[in-house]
């Protein structure tokens, strides 16, 4: 009997319903469990070992591996994750896909699940019809458990039987009898199957149903097992090709310490394998050098024992593999453009509410830190370097004497007007397409309001300006005093705000605004207090009242938006800050 075409199409096909199965499995877990698997990842790798406890988890709840590190990517994309956590996580899921191995080898070698596999299909069915999200999702998952082991029992009936297929018997015999050379043969045979199918799982099956049927030896299975450990970091190499340099470097990692580990298992091949085998017998099973049915339980077992020694052995060299990494992705400074675009928001940010969280925090962090607070000082003719230095706010306004010429509209067409429009778009996205918490929905609505104070910053500052620039250099010492108190109240403010702990702990800074805020509106009603002096002393002309008056209020505006500004960017809230007029507001910046 010879294995044709129509032969090679059932076998793909069996694949194919595999890969479905597992697919439809695992987008049923990780919509069951992909919240809570995912703020454990955002809070439980604080260091090594909770990390390779955490990748372990949610590789082991989900079921997919490349699940868990292109969630991991994409943490790190969003800086959610730094590159040691990564690397701990990506440790732990190695660890993790093991428990697929034991799944098929148990109930697709030990027990019979074709029988009740279509039953269960029908059962998982049910909960199709219910109304209720999560019964619908377990509905989900046993369909796809179901199909699985569907596909895998078409697999095994598929793979064409060796006694009856002389030919792949003679091209087998050929390949498999080169010692060493045949080991790095088949290493490369599942990193390649791993590559194309991209699913380590489905490779798994494969090189089971090829054990038990005969087809490969003990070694060479084994061999292609390693090469599967490689091929399965191609996935997060894939997604980090559009992503930042944090995540082609948590890729990277990934290569690395799942190239180590073969290189050192490759090395110690036979004496390990030998260490298998006893290992299998001392459980009650045969050894896989003489029976081909005790193959899938030493298989697993190698796989398993072999990502529990790597991840244990290199756990001690995370940072020296975040050296090597960090080495090959080096940091690239953003070029310049002429309009500014956004430096934390990206598509591939967009699949989690975590990650779109971090970035739309950032990237305002960043608007507000540089655009904002160039704009306000440049527009009140202050340097910024000097409000970062130590000389005092009086000195500060002394020195500033010089008309920068500050176009404010230019600047916001120029470094905030895109951004801004991206963090809206990419904000209310989220909230249209993502199932986010209430809590997380709060969040999202806080950036939104944070960025809509900063255009209204921009636009008070603006009117701010003129009169500024107007009594810079005015023969009326008094008017002159009115408008550089301004400046210096705006220094102050600035520099307090700007002064965010480094220890991440806000309970301090957060009592630091509230203070500021109370200190403002003192000294905004004494200026209010002084006005009334100067006009009824008749100090200053009218144009003068009309102007201090409007622009007590323009200050006071400022001032309190960019306190506001600061608690919602860096004291995090769950109260729900509703936005007013929302629609409007856009409109009106577009008008801008």
């Amino acid at each position: 009997m010879e294995f044709g075409f129509s032969d090679i199409l059932q076998l793909l096909g069996a694949l194919g319903l595999f890969l479905f199965g597992m697919k439809v499995m695992s987008d049923a877990l990780l919509l069951l469990a992909g919240n809570k698997m995912r703020g454990i990842l955002a809070t439980m790798t604080s260091n090594r070992f909770l990390g390779i406890s955490t990748g372990f988890l949610i590789t082991s709840v989900i079921q997919s591996s490349s699940a868990t590190t292109l969630m991991v990517v994409s943490f790190s994309n969003a800086s959610l994750l730094t590159l040691t956590e990564s690397i701990s996580v990506i440790m732990g899921a190695n660890i993790g896909t093991t428990i697929t191995a034991w799944l098929i080898t148990i109930l697709g070698f030990k027990v019979s699940m074709s029988a009740i596999a279509l039953p269960l299909v029908g059962f998982g069915f049910l909960f199709m019809f219910s109304k209720k999200e999560n019964l619908k999702n377990w509905g989900g998952f046993i369909i796809g458990f179901a199909i699985l082991f569907i596909g895998l029992q078409f697999l095994k009936e598929a793979m064409p039987n060796i006694n009856e297929n002389p030919g792949i018997l003679q091209f087998l015999n050929r390949y498999a009898d080169m010692g060493y050379g045949s080991v790095l043969l088949f290493l490369l045979i599942g990193t390649v199957l791993t590559v194309i199918i991209q699913s380590s799982s489905a490779t798994m099956a494969l090189t089971l149903i090829m054990t038990a049927e005969g087809w490969i030896p003990f070694e060479l299975a084994a061999a292609m097992v390693l090469g599967e450990n490689i091929g399965t970091t191609i996935t997060a190499n894939l997604a980090a090709i559009v992503a930042n340099f944090q995540a082609k470097r948590t890729a990277r990692a990934h290569l690395i310490f799942n190239f180590i580990g073969v290189i050192w298992m490759l090395v110690l091949f036979y004496p390990f394998l030998s260490m298998i085998s006893w290992f299998t017998q001392q459980l009650g099973s045969e050894s896989p050098y003489l029976s081909a049915a005790a193959i899938p339980v030493a298989i697993s077992l190698f796989h398993t024992v072999f990502n529990v020694m790597n991840t244990f052995l290199l756990v001690w060299f995370i940072n020296p593999i975040a050296k090597i990494v960090e080495w090959v992705v080096p940091e690239k400074a953003e070029p310049e453009r002429e309009i500014d675009e956004p430096k934390y928001l990206n598509e591939k940010i967009a699949q989690f509410p975590e990650t779109v969280i971090a970035s739309l925090v950032s990237e305002s962090k960043y608007l507000f830190q540089n655009a904002i607070f160039q704009i306000v000082t440049h527009a009140l003719n202050i340097h910024r370097e000097d409000i970062k230095s130590d000389l005092k706010a009086k000195k500060v306004v002394k020195k500033s004497k010089v008309d920068m010429k500050t176009d404010v509209r230019a600047l916001y067409l120029r470094k905030v007007k895109t951004i801004y429009g991206e963090i809206i778009r990419y904000a209310t996205n989220a909230q249209s397409t993502l199932k986010l918490s209430k809590i997380q929905n709060n969040r999202v609505m806080e950036i939104k309001v944070a960025n809509r104070k900063m255009v209204e910053v921009i636009r008070d500052v603006k009117e701010l300006r003129r009169n500024v620039t107007m009594y810079l250099d005015s023969d009326n010492k008094n008017i002159k005093k009115e408008y550089d108190s301004y400046r210096k109240l705006t220094v102050q403010v600035l520099r307090q705000i700007y002064n965010v702990p480094l220890d991440g702990v806000i309970e301090t800074y957060q009592k630091s605004l509230m203070d500021l805020r109370k200190r403002t509106e003192k000294n905004l009603k004494a200026h209010n207090v002084e006005t009334d002096r100067l006009i009824r002393e008749n100090l200053i002309t009218t144009d003068m009242a009309s102007s201090l008056v409007n622009d007590n209020d323009n200050v006071q505006n400022i001032l309190d938006n960019l306190i506001t500004v600061a608690e919602l960017l860096y004291c995090r809230k769950d109260t729900l800050l509703a936005p007013k007029n929302d629609q409007k507001l856009i409109m009106e910046t577009e008008a801008y």
